[in-house]
């Protein structure tokens, strides 16, 4: 699923039209965003949580040509899934 597909069927279950529904999904996209470039954690609960991660530059091999590279420092963001929506997939 897309972000207009997902769009359409928020507007589709809240009776509201998608230019709303796009319009308060940018809005809680770019929360989430900031809250994480400000190195918080983000709890949905029922949902799950997404916690923002530094990894340090490290070592590393181009697979093509065995050269070794390094691999800079980077910003990620990992997830674990809630209890609750765990039990859902794998009931």
């Amino acid at each position: 699923m897309n972000k207009t597909e997902l769009t359409a069927r928020i507007a589709k279950a809240t009776n509201q039209t998608q230019a709303t529904v796009a319009a308060t999904l940018d809005a809680t996209l770019d929360a989430i965003t900031k809250t994480f470039a400000q190195g918080e954690t983000v709890t949905l609960v029922g949902f799950g949580i997404f916690t923002p991660k530094h990894k340090n530059a490290r070592a590393g091999r181009n697979p093509k040509t065995g050269a070794p590279a390094l691999i800079p420092a980077r910003n990620t963001v990992s997830f674990k899934l809630s209890k609750g929506l765990l039990e859902k997939l794998n009931p």
